[in-house]
């Protein structure tokens, strides 16, 4: 019993240590039950509430890269939405005068035009004008013709109108209507009767219609008349009818019936009761025949 009695015999120091040792061991003992040391988070990221919330922040993030990248996209200022006038700093007025404006069908074509209208003022102006995107006939107007009066309906005086036996293929081009293929028919026929003795002549050109024959003529005009030998329409047959040129020898042998039927005609105005014959070809008789 000595030898245990003098292991539980202690000095003031040794038990000053042991009481601070169980104290420590009771504080170890409290953290280990109270508090968790579980290295997993006690928050569950697959709650319902937090993927809902996770969701709606992916979208505003998406949302936001979209109306970023479509910002930067240039635009037509005449085009202009609500929305759009709101997120390029467009006060509520401004964006009201370029909408009154735009309704009375008026079009902005130029930047100094879009502030004359709106009034925004120079600084906004510098910003968004840089994405102002104008249609390619107004920032690229393509130059004039060289003969672009013979685009107007408008007549010219014969003074200043060409002449039809001198016109070349790239001047009758510019008359609305005819293009290549339709020149290159006048002017084949123009050599083919060894020139124009009228305008008329030019309705016997294929493919020309009469509003267009009519453009042409406001520009162009025989000056120099090829001279025409007319004949006696009382004194013709079917086959010299026949030989004018756009008159086949089916309405040229009607002509001929309707004329020997009357026993003769005193005025080719009489020629319009033959079924067949349009104005356009009694024209073309009138050059070629006559009641004398």
């Amino acid at each position: 019993m000595n030898w245990l009695k003098s292991h539980l015999t202690f000095n003031r120091g040794q038990r000053d240590g042991i009481v601070i040792l169980i104290i420590l061991n009771l504080l170890l003992i409290s953290v280990i039950v109270f508090v968790d040391t579980n290295p997993e988070s006690k928050l569950d990221l697959n709650s319902p509430e937090l993927i809902s919330i996770q969701a709606e922040i992916d979208s505003l993030e998406l949302l936001q890269k979209k109306s970023a990248k479509t910002d930067a996209y240039s635009f037509n200022p005449n085009y202009i939405a609500e929305y759009k006038a709101y997120t390029l700093g467009l006060s509520v007025e401004e964006y009201e005068k370029l909408r009154s404006f735009r309704e009375k069908e008026k079009w902005i074509n130029s930047v100094s035009e879009f502030q004359q209208v709106t009034g925004v003022s120079d600084s906004l102006l510098e910003i968004i004008s840089k994405r102002f995107r104008f249609p390619d006939w107004i920032t690229n107007p393509r130059p004039k013709a060289t003969f672009s009066n013979y685009n107007r309906d408008t007549e010219l005086s014969y003074n200043e109108k060409t002449d039809l036996n001198l016109a070349t293929l790239s001047q009758l081009q510019q008359v609305s209507g005819v293009g290549e293929v339709l020149s290159e028919r006048i002017i084949s026929y123009r050599e083919k009767v060894g020139g124009f003795a009228s305008d008329e002549q030019l309705y016997t050109v294929y493919g020309l219609k009469e509003e267009v024959i009519e453009r042409i003529k406001n520009r162009f005009t025989v000056k120099t008349a090829q001279e025409l030998i007319t004949m006696n329409i009382n004194e013709v047959s079917a086959s010299d009818i026949a030989t004018i040129p756009g008159i086949d020898f089916e309405l040229a042998k009607q002509i001929w019936e309707f004329v020997r039927l009357r026993e003769g005609v005193d005025d080719l105005t009489q020629l319009e009761k033959i079924e067949g014959l349009t104005p356009q070809k009694l024209r073309l008789i009138r050059l070629y025949l006559s009641t004398k």
